[in-house]
């Protein structure tokens, strides 16, 4: 007859503090993994001594309370109570806590949109900067076909921006991510970006002012401003997000026999059209705005312009306005044969590089280490992105003093009076933009080369001088809290090694008289599942099983990723990822087997499972073959529990073998009724 859980699962949510304070609850083989508004109302104690919890463990920002085999029962018995949808997995939001500040909340917003683009963005920016090399220094020609498909390569990421970054904006947003990059791909479609350079004209609005548009076709007799908006930041994001509140409101509203179908044709006949009439033209006119304002400052000083441009360029950036400068740039290159404004920032790549060499230098995170480099290389030609979403700007100071670094490289290029006289790229490749076509002093140009160095340097010192702390700060704080679970782990270890000695010897003096009210399974053994060397499994880099507290047996680091049944019985458990199997022998034994520690995060990658529940088996069949060097390339261990999880039908459980073992070797002796030990002045533990 099955067990009913409902009142431990009641007794759970009520010491983890209750329904109001769980976020979200999910399982794997043996724990329940919650999420909680407030880890402080939690009553640890009081779940420890619950009968069916194991032990409560608090790691990766989770509170996991241990159950062992039986926790997809009480898992389902925890959704009931608890009155999740979704099978009680709620959408985990990784920007900004709730009381974060507006800033905070923006910050997080960007870096998250742009964080999963951060490789190819690297990786095209490097592509892009090597083919214009190639192509300034003549060893590749523009009009040859390699030209043209290496620069595809590089370029492509950049000019598809807007469908990349549809598909991000609608995870953060929380709605369907193919249709946010189906938005993205609409305003980047060959035709719409085709009638923004349209020769028909059919009228101009807010003619005479600054926002003077031409209009080129409409939409049901509605002016569509026809823009360009390949590469852009800005209308995207906004679009996404309006189209993420027609997609809720349509969800509610629509039958959900049909939602597949009719919600992505309401989300996008409706935000579509809206972006093209109103959203495009006053993101992009917000990015023309800021071009006049510093029209109007570098006319009144260029150093004070240079400032103002090298430091707030990067910010510009961000937002996806930087644009609307090069807007401003194209109409002066056609009404000047020059252009001051995006002059003033083309060095400020080198402040941002700087900064992150310096961070390499700083930092003792491996991974930040990895994606900093990257993003340095990127940059030294001119791409930043990388480096500002991914290593700047989540630190804060950092990317503030590389805005700083900008404002130096941006008035030494004011000073020299460097303007452009052709669209350029950045970084290096754009020196050759300010060399006046028609001749004259190169004073200008070696201003620029100059700002470049200063602006390298300046950034390089203010991160050594004002940064550092800021550099590891995260990784600093996952580090002590690491350094404190251990302690934990440590004074709990030594407070049930003080208890065991306590219990052993009451047990001692009880052992006879219980022996004859217990009932013991038969005496059997286990043979080993694995090829591999055998260990204690107080080895185990995890409490929960190391201290036994799971149950009795020992721990084989495996030579060979094939997992055997260690002896006939019946599968009690397979876990869906396929790190771990429960069998129940025809002897009356329950063995769990974990294939590795925290292997649950791979989600089944590596891992190719054979059985399934409740199918039988015997010893020496396999169960699971895993790839080690696949699991270990991660950064998983795969040394495997092998553990009797009702020990305490046993009267001792003994370890056999030592060392080196083969499948089918005997590495377990469960000693039970027949072999019961009469009497008795000690307990045998293992």
């Amino acid at each position: 007859m099955a067990k009913n859980y409902d009142n431990l699962a009641k007794t759970i949510i009520q010491d983890v503090g209750g329904k109001d304070n769980i976020n979200s609850v999910v399982h794997c083989a043996t724990r329940l993994r919650f999420k909680l508004k407030d880890k402080k109302k939690a009553n640890d104690d009081a779940l420890k001594d619950t009968d069916g919890v194991v032990t409560v463990v608090k790691a990766g920002g989770q509170y996991q309370v241990v159950i062992g085999n039986e926790v997809a029962d009480v898992y389902d018995a925890v959704l009931k109570e608890v009155g999740f949808p979704g099978g009680g997995q709620v959408p985990d939001d990784d920007g900004a806590d709730d009381d974060s500040s507006f800033i905070d909340k923006a910050v997080a917003l960007i870096s998250g949109i742009f964080t999963d683009i951060l490789a190819p963005l690297s990786a095209g920016g490097i592509i892009k900067g090597l083919v214009v090399m190639c192509a300034s220094l003549g060893w590749l020609s523009k009009t040859s076909g390699a030209y043209q498909i290496l620069y595809a390569i590089g370029d492509s990421i950049f000019f598809f921006l807007p469908v990349f970054l549809g598909f991000t904006a609608a995870r953060r947003f929380h709605m369907n991510q193919f249709i946010g990059a189906a938005i993205g791909a609409t305003l980047t479609y060959p035709s719409t970006v085709a009638l923004a350079s349209s020769k028909t004209i059919l009228s101009t609005l807010f003619k005479g002012t600054a926002f003077a548009s031409e209009v080129h076709t409409t939409f049901f007799g509605i002016p569509v401003i026809t823009m360009n908006y390949s590469s852009t930041v800005l209308p995207v994001i906004f679009t996404v997000w309006f189209a993420s509140i027609i997609e809720h409101w349509a969800k509610k509203w629509i039958s959900t026999v049909v939602q597949m179908f009719l919600v992505p044709v309401a989300t996008m006949i409706i935000a579509l059209p809206v972006a093209f009439i109103v959203i495009g033209p006053v993101m992009t006119w917000v990015g023309d705005a800021i071009g006049a304002v510093m029209q109007g400052i570098y006319n009144f000083s260029p150093i004070v312009a240079g400032i103002l441009m090298g430091a707030l360029w990067q910010v510009l950036v961000i937002f996806g306005v930087h644009w609307g400068i090069v807007a401003v740039t194209t109409a002066d290159l056609a009404a000047l044969g020059y252009d001051p404004i995006l002059a003033l920032s083309c060095m400020v790549c080198y402040a941002q590089v700087g900064v992150v060499l310096a961070m390499i230098k700083q930092t003792k995170d491996k991974k930040l280490k990895e994606t900093a480099t990257g993003a340095f290389f990127s940059g030294l030609f001119g791409v930043t992105e990388p480096a500002i979403y991914g290593v700047t700007l989540p630190r804060r100071i950092p990317f503030i003093l590389s805005c700083i670094g900008g404002a130096i490289s941006g008035a030494v290029i004011g000073a020299f009076h460097s303007v452009l006289y052709m669209l350029p790229s950045m970084g290096i490749f754009a020196i050759p933009a300010y060399a006046n076509p028609k001749g004259g002093s190169m004073t200008p140009v070696i201003g620029v080369v100059i700002a470049g160095v200063v602006a390298f340097v300046s950034g390089f010192i203010l991160q050594i001088l004002f940064g550092k702390k800021s550099v590891d700060a995260d990784y600093n704080k996952k580090q002590a809290q690491k350094v404190a679970e251990a302690a934990n782990n440590k004074k709990q270890a030594q407070k049930v090694a003080e208890a065991a000695n306590e219990a052993t010897e009451v047990a001692n003096n009880l052992i006879v008289a219980a022996s004859e009210d217990e009932k013991l399974n038969p005496s059997t053994k286990l043979v080993s599942p694995l090829n591999g060397d055998v260990k204690p499994l107080s080895e185990i880099k995890d409490e929960v099983f190391s201290s036994g507290a799971m149950g009795q047996g020992v721990a084989i680091e495996p030579s060979e990723g094939v997992l055997h049944a260690p002896a006939d019985g019946k599968i009690a458990l397979v876990f869906p990822t396929g790190h771990v199997v429960g069998i129940n022998t025809t002897d009356g034994a329950e063995v769990l087997m974990h294939i590795g520690m925290d292997t649950v995060n791979l989600q089944g990658k590596g891992f190719k499972t054979l059985v399934q529940k409740g199918q039988e088996v015997k010893a020496g069949d396999p169960l699971v073959e895993f790839n080690i060097k696949e699991i270990k390339a991660t950064g998983y261990e795969v040394a495997t529990p092998v553990v009797v999880t009702n020990s305490k039908k046993y009267e001792s459980i003994n370890q056999v073998d030592n060392g080196t073992v083969e499948v089918d070797q005997e590495i377990l002796s469960l000693q039970g009724e027949d072999e019961k030990v009469k009497v008795s002045g000690q307990v045998q533990t293992n």
